[in-house]
């Protein structure tokens, strides 16, 4: 039996390249994970984690695919599911006239964690997507 995956799609008004900064970037990030930021350098094969404003890492995972300002991908595991294989996580960025359709694939999922993902996932890209629209946003990747 195939395990469940998250699609999201969206059409975020914007460039390439301050999408992907939107996406690396440990200050914007922290813009929209709920006060938490994500760590990585964005290299193929090192560590990605969300760092809470405690300071502790709410999740962990490694990255698998970085192509700027194109592909991203990296393992996504709670601390507490060390024993179960990682989910994934990839982001398709592509032009689309004026705006960037950002294509996000959760995959190798549960069922619980497909739920618990989807809400956080439209909350979090919504936020994203609100940010990079308004003036301030725009003003702040350039």
């Amino acid at each position: 039996m195939d395990k469940p995956t998250f699609v999201y799609v969206t059409y975020i008004a914007t460039t390439l390249d301050k999408l992907w900064e939107a996406l690396t970037s440990e200050a914007f990030t922290q813009q929209y994970w709920g006060d938490g930021q994500l760590q990585s350098d964005w290299e193929v094969g090192s560590s990605v984690q969300h760092i809470n404003p405690d300071g502790e890492s709410d999740w962990q995972g490694e990255v698998l695919q970085s192509e700027p300002p194109q592909r991203l991908a990296y393992t996504f595991q709670l601390p507490n599911e060390t024993e179960l294989q990682p989910s994934r996580v990839r982001f398709e960025l592509e032009q689309s006239g004026t705006t960037v359709k950002l294509t996000l694939i959760h995959d190798r999922l549960d069922t619980q964690s497909c739920l618990n993902v989807s809400r956080r996932w439209t909350v979090s890209l919504s936020y994203l997507k609100r940010l990079l629209e308004i003036e301030d946003g725009l003003a702040w990747v350039a």
